[in-house]
């Protein structure tokens, strides 16, 4: 992972354990000035999940694009953590431009939708068939800060689906997963960012079959068979008979 500032002259902070400590102490990974954090703020741990943000108790609230956290949230990238006066904002070390290309068979393009998890549009869902676009001139307007405007378009050319920006702004980049872009293949899970926008690509059509194992196959031998001998095997069932006919026999004698 790394960390950009946006909008502050701070060098990126690189990332690769599995748990990062924030906060103004000096025993943090990365330190941050007393105004803007508690001795120990927050934590971000990788799990199975992806990264968790974790409040510490005593701390104040965070944000997450633009929204309070208390105790948890789960992060990816191109989201931005708020601490105070300072914005962070979460980055792959990987360069998305760099990904190999994913074609997509026609029958893929009928599941694909953008998700809005920040912003005006937050919660709704934008179904993508042939082409979307984003903007004035589009179904969805994008209200921007200070009335700047832009534009941005998905399509489909080639088997890929394209993120292209067909209109910019210079103080509020496209990003993808925290990267700036204008133009780019588009990939299952990636987010799209522009000024307080945030939208997640959901889709299940362009993500590869599951791999289908197949179960083991069944004995051919019954596990008394292959326990040891046939023999031995009847042999203790006539001993086990032979006993319980003699136990019956001392009852019977007793009584």
């Amino acid at each position: 992972m790394r960390i950009e500032f946006p909008n502050a002259a701070r060098e990126d902070f690189h990332w690769a354990q599995t748990q990062l400590r924030i906060g103004s102490a000096p025993d943090n990974d990365l330190v941050l000035a007393a105004s803007q954090a508690a001795p120990q703020h927050l934590r971000i741990q990788q799990d199975r999940r992806g990264w968790v943000l974790q409040v510490v108790p005593s701390a104040d609230r965070i944000y997450v694009n633009a929204r309070p956290v208390r105790e948890r949230a789960l992060l990816r990238a191109g989201d931005v953590v708020s601490v105070g006066d300072c914005r962070m904002l979460l980055r792959d070390d990987r360069d998305p431009t760099a990904r190999p290309p994913l074609i997509v068979p026609e029958q893929g393009r009928c599941t694909v939708a953008l998700r809005a998890v920040a912003g005006p549009l937050s919660g709704r869902v934008l179904p993508l068939q042939d082409s979307l676009e984003l903007g004035p001139q589009g179904g969805y307007p994008l209200e921007l800060p200070q009335g700047d405007v832009a534009t941005l378009r998905i399509f489909w050319d080639d088997g890929q689906l394209l993120l292209q920006a067909a209109q910019t702004s210079e103080r509020h980049p496209l990003r993808v997963n925290g990267a700036v872009v204008s133009r780019l293949a588009l990939q299952p899970g990636d987010q799209i960012g522009l000024a307080m926008h945030r939208f997640v690509v959901e889709a299940p059509g362009m993500e590869p079959e599951p791999e289908i194992v197949m179960p083991a196959p069944l004995p051919t031998h019954l596990p008394e068979e292959v326990a040891g001998p046939s023999g031995e095997v009847w042999w203790l069932i006539v001993t086990a008979a032979v006993l319980a006919l003699g136990i019956a026999l001392v009852l019977l004698i007793r009584f």
